[in-house]
């Protein structure tokens, strides 16, 4: 089901009130008019629901007018709400625009006219579109495309007001006239007209600042613009595709296991609204009628709303809406909603979980994807990181001081909310920062550790002021569940660790580089600290004691959600990468890496304690960054005796990574599939031991078309299925051009669909095994396996049925633990591990 915000839904509506001023339209005169009316907005960065600002953090509302803060060029505001059509017929278009600072640089400002891009989406055109120019120039002409005329005076004028009349007289042929007239009386000032002989003149329509110009910022004319208006029968009106001011929400639900019962948090991501915001409510749809739940003021950096509701009834689908009211100058009020479903726990069916990584603009708006997903209908998101790029949205990137380093980070955020908000509005979203999203191309956190600037990243640290790092954690994980341990870390940063319980899943929720060891801590050799390029490298040295990966707190995390299985019947570790180094070929000239200190095969002791805490529990590793498409089973002494890991493709792929060992004639054991190339049993660069079953490697050359380039470079999503009746886990991992109502074996990467066994997580060799435990009173308990010599828990898991044969490692005396679904315990001591046990025992929990 679909929903848009009430009284937005068809903004015509909204036209007969005066509580649309607020927002920035006044009431149209004739069927697809629009009106700006900026007069009524108050100061601040955001413009309104109908309008794209490029950049943002560039564009405010002031006094009444629309102005561009910053000279650069190829600055734009489109509108979200009216396209010009194919069809033949006029549309005319007008503003005001008028000289904010002179500068000593050639300038221009107008309309860009039929806006278009190779991705057939209004969206897609907001940042890559092309279009045509129509507008004055700072000399004080006249500028249509190719075509200038000088206007006596024109220069000397503070404002203009420029008309575009597009005259659409068949399929091929159309007239563009701009015409410029003074705003006090209308006359006519000048005029130029164009003859376009090409396809029909269609797509978005912008204003445009400083259109196609180079040179330095500060030296550049600013402009600013009021009173911008359109009509005619060849515009077309789209009146729900507006953005804003309740951008989009996500939220989790999860199985406390305590006294606040299941809890759903949820966090409304807002755009800068400016000073005096008022409250955002959240309210639920109880027989029909709206109730208000709760009301939170906007957190002033992030611009996010969380929502904590505790108790919450999770055996039924339940309607909410997030409400929010624009207030005009003239203290005029608009009502805006975000509506969704949040879906009933599905305790008694098949999880589905669907995963996404790496995504740059060039995709944007990531329609493939989104209706694909939307398609395969799963019950969780998860976003493992990078979930923007510093690239993202074009512009580049502002470092400090915070407020304007920020702006920039949300409108780039602000994208895969677009893009993705209708997927996430009636699901749980889990959503993992990565180094990308803190504008760092590679993080090792070292605990939370400033470092000066990105040259000294590799030391260990976070480049950017920890208010922007805290900020960028709000965005993407205060809808998480409540964590583990919050208690900040250095510089009083944020962390975002804890588990969820959703769907009889345990998932395990890590931050995999926040608390990681710097590069520069081991590397000896010149270059980048992080590449070593020499197979003959002595890599045993880089594991040098005291050297961290998930950290002391991230391992006391793991040890404990490992042993607690209460509402969960399988156990699912989310995290930005999995653990070992399997790409060895980077960049697009695909330059040979022996051994990356990015991956998380590095440090190798931090390597080995992460998945020997994940085995404990026959945890699966569910996870993405590197985007190179791969199914891997991983080992610590040995090839398999750990768990399984799903490393899903890049939503939109830019720096390529492949695993291509057969390239350089690398020998490997055991290829279950002769006809899959590079998998086998290997070492990585670390001397780690890794199984590769899947491998999901670019192409070698890429089509021309940015979605066939993303297809060809290994972009699409994974999917996995937790069946929890059988404890089986099948994993799935699709391209990007599929039709998922239509799938054909070749849509999922070569290697995929694969279906394991919970219990091939922990995929070590028994020794030994102990009695065969026949246990009556409790279905489906939890197992608990110590070592009585060293009080070590062996593992943990909840089993399915009633007889179990616990295995061990090593012969000797073993207790095991029995826990039945209500809570009660027994345990059986002193139990025997032999070689070939034939020992059955019968146990009454």
């Amino acid at each position: 089901m679909e929903f848009e915000m009430s009284r937005r839904r068809i903004l015509t509506v909204l036209y007969i009130t005066s509580a649309l001023c607020a927002f920035g339209v006044q009431a149209p005169a004739q069927p697809n008019a629009f009106e700006s009316d900026w007069k009524n907005t108050p100061d601040r960065v955001w413009i309104a629901p109908e309008f794209w600002a490029n950049p943002m953090e560039d564009w405010r509302v002031a006094d009444g007018r629309l102005e561009c803060i910053r000279g650069g060029g190829g600055r734009s505001v489109h509108v979200l709400t009216r396209q010009i059509g194919a069809a033949v017929g006029e549309m005319q278009t007008s503003v005001v625009v008028g000289l904010l600072d002179k500068g000593r640089q050639p300038a221009n400002a107008g309309f860009l006219i039929g806006v278009t891009d190779e991705i057939d989406d209004y969206r897609a055109r907001l940042l890559r579109g092309r279009g045509t120019f129509a507008g004055i120039s700072s000399e004080g002409e006249l500028v249509l495309a190719n075509k200038r005329k000088t206007l006596v005076g024109l220069a000397d004028r503070d404002a203009v007001e420029l008309h575009v009349l597009v005259q659409q007289t068949s399929e091929f042929l159309a007239t563009i006239t701009l015409a410029a007239r003074a705003p006090e009386t209308h006359d006519l000032l000048g005029k130029v007209e164009g003859l376009f002989r090409r396809d029909p003149i269609q797509g978005n329509i912008a204003l445009a600042h400083n259109h196609g110009l180079q040179g330095r910022v500060a030296n550049r004319a600013r402009y600013w613009f009021r009173d911008w208006k359109m009509s005619g029968d060849k515009l077309e009106s789209h009146d729900k595709q507006t953005f804003g001011p309740i951008l989009w929400a996500m939220h989790t639900l999860s199985n406390s296991r305590g006294d606040d019962g299941y809890v759903l948090k949820m966090t409304a991501q807002m755009p800068p609204l400016g000073k005096n915001c008022p409250r955002v409510f959240l309210q639920l749809q109880r027989d029909g009628e709206w109730t208000t739940i709760q009301h939170q003021p906007i957190e002033s950096l992030s611009r996010t709303v969380t929502f904590r509701v505790t108790k919450w009834d999770a055996s039924k689908d339940v309607p909410y809406r997030i409400r929010y009211q624009l207030i005009g100058k003239d203290r005029s009020i608009a009502e805006h909603f975000w509506e969704g479903t949040v879906r009933k726990d599905p305790i008694d069916r098949d999880l589905v979980v669907a995963g996404f990584t790496g995504n740059t603009d060039s995709g944007f708006p990531n329609v493939e994807v989104a209706r694909n997903v939307a398609i395969q209908n799963p019950d969780v998101l998860f976003f493992s990181g990078d979930q923007i790029y510093e690239s993202v949205g074009g512009f580049g990137i502002i470092r400090s001081p915070v407020e304007p380093a920020v702006l920039n980070y949300l409108r780039k955020w602000y994208l895969l909310g677009f893009a993705f908000r209708d997927l996430m509005r009636d699901r749980p979203t889990i959503c993992l920062p990565d180094d990308h999203d803190v504008y760092q191309g590679n993080i090792w956190g070292n605990g939370g550790n400033s470092v000066p600037s990105m040259k000294e990243h590799p030391q260990g640290g976070y480049a950017q002021h920890v208010d922007f790092v805290n900020a960028v954690h709000r965005t993407q994980c205060s809808h998480h569940p409540d964590l583990f341990d919050a208690t900040p870390i250095k510089q009083d940063m944020s962390v975002f660790y804890g588990d969820m319980v959703y769907g009889r899943v345990g998932f395990a929720i890590i931050g995999d580089r926040m608390f990681k060891s710097g590069p520069t801590n081991v590397a000896d050799w010149p270059g980048r600290p992080d590449h070593q390029t020499d197979p003959k490298y002595d890599v045993g040295k880089l594991d040098k004691p005291g050297l961290q990966l998930l950290g002391e707190r991230q391992e006391k995390f793991l040890e404990a959600w490992g042993q607690d299985w209460r509402g969960a019947d399988m156990k699912c570790v989310l995290s930005a990468t999995i653990f070992c180094n399997l790409a060895n070929y980077h960049g697009g000239n695909q330059q040979f890496v022996f051994a990356d200190l990015d991956s998380n095969g590095w440090p190798q002791s931090g390597r080995n304690r992460a998945l020997d805490l994940m085995r404990k529990c026959f945890a699966f590793h569910y996870a993405g960054d590197q985007h190179l498409p791969s199914i891997v089973h991983h080992g610590v002494d040995e090839h398999g005796d750990a768990g399984f890991s799903f490393c899903v493709p890049s939503i939109a792929a830019g720096y390529p990574r492949s695993w291509r060992p057969d390239k350089e004639g690398r020998p490997v054991k055991n290829r279950e599939n002769p006809n899959l190339a590079n998998t086998g049993e290997y070492e990585d660069g670390f001397r780690n031991q890794m199984r590769v079953h899947a491998i999901g490697n670019p192409a070698v050359k890429n089509r021309s078309g940015r979605i066939n380039t993303l297809h060809d470079k290994s972009s699409g999503h994974g999917i996995v299925r937790f069946h929890k009746k059988k404890s089986e886990i099948t994993i799935e991992c699709y391209r990007l051009q599929i039709d998922a109502n239509n799938l054909k074996p070749t849509d999922q990467f070569p290697g995929w669909p694969k279906t394991i066994k919970m219990t091939n997580n922990y995929g070590r060799k028994p020794a030994a095994h102990l009695p065969t435990l026949k246990i009556s009173g409790a279905e489906d308990p939890v197992v608990q396996v110590i070592n009585e010599a060293s009080n070590e828990v062996v593992y943990t898991l909840r089993i399915r049925g009633e007889e179990f044969q616990p295995k061990v490692f090593a012969e000797g005396s073993y207790a095991v633990k029995l826990t039945a679904p209500d809570g009660s315990t027994k345990t059986l001591k002193g139990l025997r591990a032999k070689v070939d046990n034939n020992e059955v025992l019968e146990v009454a929990l």
